[in-house]
């Protein structure tokens, strides 16, 4: 038996609601089940219970065995002196209040039907090695329920890529400006460079970002200065040896030297994505795009953002991958696959984040821009496609990959419109 079921049971009724008793054979009349809690205390809030002739209100407390209540300590903390019903499944032990009296408890398992049981017992027994709980079931549900849950899986997914950006904001004293940039170039990082690039952003000082964002060659040195790239001797190279004068430059002006974090790799990367052509394409585009975070502010569609971001690498790059060694001809432009993750994952977090905090709901515009930006594909989303789960758009693959790793995996099925469906008999 599992703590969340007996949740769901109370939450929505589904137990026997006539001639139902305490453990001490007190009848019981539920008036108001309560709210439920999802963070620390007791499980349900302002409940309103008879138990015999007396009318009850306080907070209910739900556990697999009446003896989880000293497993949790629940006795030394105050938060649950006005519990009113102790609901459980086993009740192996009387659960007493500070003045020695008895907690009701109310044992489930003498008022749930078979079906309720045998319904969620085939929910989990279902998976056998497969991939999901549901899987047998997750086509049947209704397509308005479908789309509104994955709507709000999307915007759970984006208030945890905010948690990051929230803290960024703290240390920064709310310079939105400065934290857009620490993100960017974390998101430039991609996987592999990605916390490598986001040191080296925060480690520059992005005043003087602003002072230097005239002069590509310029920004470029202390990208690659602070990066590490410019600490060798290279012969013949014009465009090396002036990034690196003009490192030498920005060192004694604005005090800055080369990151002591660990230096981006090159191992296991495309020559695309090595961290010469991303941070000479970030350059780039804080030359290109002055003031682009009100840019971004102001962009409705996703149009306009992709219009922001086609930018490319500085001339140089056409003709190299690294310093002083030459290869084939090609525009080192950002491609509109890497346009869609960083409007994924450093965009849209941030735009919704700056709208909230200013007290502004942008979600559909927000709905809009994703709808327009192509579904993500990798193993879990293929494995949804198999469920014959279609994928129109990111907004479907983001909210699917939130719901797979904060349900799916860990079994809080429950808590997900799918599971609440088969339990419903509505899928």
């Amino acid at each position: 038996m599992r703590e969340d079921l007996l949740h769901y049971i109370w939450k929505y009724r589904k137990l026997q609601v006539s001639n139902v008793y305490t453990s001490t054979n007190e009848p019981i009349r539920i008036m108001e089940v309560g709210a439920h809690n999802l963070l620390a205390g007791p499980d349900f809030f302002n409940a309103k219970i008879v138990i015999g002739e007396q009318l009850w209100a306080g907070t209910v407390e739900i556990h697999v065995k009446s003896s989880d209540w000293y497993a949790h300590h629940h006795e030394q903390d105050p938060n649950y002196n006005n519990v009113i019903l102790h609901v459980v499944w086993e009740d192996d032990v009387n659960v007493y209040r500070k003045d020695n009296t008895i907690i009701p408890t109310l044992v489930l398992k003498n008022y749930i039907s078979q079906e309720v049981l045998d319904t969620y017992l085939e929910l989990f027994q279902q998976n056998g090695g497969k991939f999901i709980n549901c899987g047998h079931a997750i086509e049947n549900v209704s397509q308005l329920i479908w789309r509104n849950w994955l709507e709000r899986l999307y915007f759970e997914r984006l208030e945890n890529k905010w948690l990051l950006v929230s803290h960024l904001l703290l240390e920064s004293k709310n310079d939105w400006e400065k934290v857009f940039f620490i993100m960017l170039a974390k998101g430039f990082g991609l996987k592999i460079n990605g916390d490598a690039f986001y040191e080296i952003a925060k480690q520059c000082d992005f005043s003087m970002i602003r002072k230097i964002q005239n002069d590509t060659l310029r920004l470029e040195s202390a990208f690659f200065g602070l990066a590490g790239f410019l600490s060798q001797d290279i012969q013949g190279d014009d465009y090396y040896n002036s990034l690196k004068k003009e490192f030498e430059f920005l060192s004694t002006k604005f005090l800055i030297s080369e990151s002591q974090v660990q230096k981006p790799q090159f191992f296991r990367l495309r020559p695309s994505n090595f961290p010469t052509i991303r941070l000479s394409q970030l350059a780039n585009l804080y030359f290109v795009q002055r003031n682009i975070f009100s840019k971004i502010l102001a962009a409705k569609s996703i149009e306009e953002l992709y219009r922001l971001f086609a930018v490319s690498a500085s001339p140089y790059w056409d003709r190299h991958y690294t310093f002083g060694k030459e290869s084939g001809s090609s525009p080192k432009k950002l491609s509109k696959k890497f346009m869609d993750l960083l409007i994924i994952n450093t965009v849209l977090p941030i735009k919704i984040g700056y709208s909230k905090h200013f007290g502004e709901d942008i979600g559909e515009e927000i709905i809009q821009i994703m709808s327009g930006v192509k579904a993500e594909n990798n193993s879990v989303i293929s494995n949804f496609k198999s469920l014959k789960v279609s994928f129109p758009s990111a907004l479907e693959s983001q909210a699917v990959l939130q719901l797979y790793n904060d349900y799916c995996v860990k079994n809080k099925c429950l808590q997900c419109v799918v599971g609440h469906g088969l339990l419903n008999g509505k899928a």
